[in-house]
């Protein structure tokens, strides 16, 4: 019985649990933030490119 009582008492596990979910929101959120970087720099680059081919087309 004091096992039971000495398990519901430890509460070295729920931190482990509350630090993984903080370290998993913030993969998240890493995450998408350079989803939308990189979407930005698509387009970015997208516009570079057509540019220079309109400039080269001109010359």
């Amino acid at each position: 019985m004091t096992f039971f009582k000495n398990m519901i008492r430890d509460e070295q596990g729920a931190t482990a649990i509350e630090y993984g979910l903080i370290a998993a929101l913030i993969a998240v959120a890493a995450i998408t933030a350079m989803q939308s970087l990189g979407n930005e720099l698509d387009d970015t680059f997208g516009n570079v490119s057509s540019e220079l081919d309109d400039a080269n087309a001109n010359n």
